[in-house]
């Protein structure tokens, strides 16, 4: 019987973290959130491409890497970032109001509907 290989694959990552962590070579863990939150938005918008829900929720990720970024490594204040990131998001949201804006689509259903 074949196993899932979920345990090697958490075993291998774990371990590449701890020998970058060990080595000095893994940057801290804001950068670290910071890298993910940006490629997340970019990864969202490539996936699920341009439609209202990623026209708001793509650059907002980025922007709140970006954001992150900034205070950890150049020292800005987080309030001026927590302020334009409300701006921002309004701006977004009022934009994603257009009907030239296309609506969501719904993932294609794996499994038949149930009867309840």
């Amino acid at each position: 019987m074949k196993r899932g290989a979920a345990l090697p694959i958490v075993l291998i990552c774990l371990g590449c973290v701890w020998l970058l962590k060990s080595t000095a070579l893994l940057p801290s863990t804001a950068t670290l959130l910071a890298l993910l939150l940006f490629a997340a938005g970019v990864l969202l918008l490539a996936l699920d491409g341009f439609n209202k829900s990623t026209l708001v929720t793509s650059p907002m990720l980025a922007y709140t890497g970006a954001a992150i970024y900034a205070i950890d490594q150049l020292g800005l204040r987080a309030s001026h970032f927590a302020a334009l990131g409300m701006v921002l998001m309004g701006v977004l949201m009022l934009v994603a109001r257009s009907d030239s804006i296309p609506e969501r689509r719904e993932p294609p259903r794996r499994l038949p509907p149930r009867d309840d």
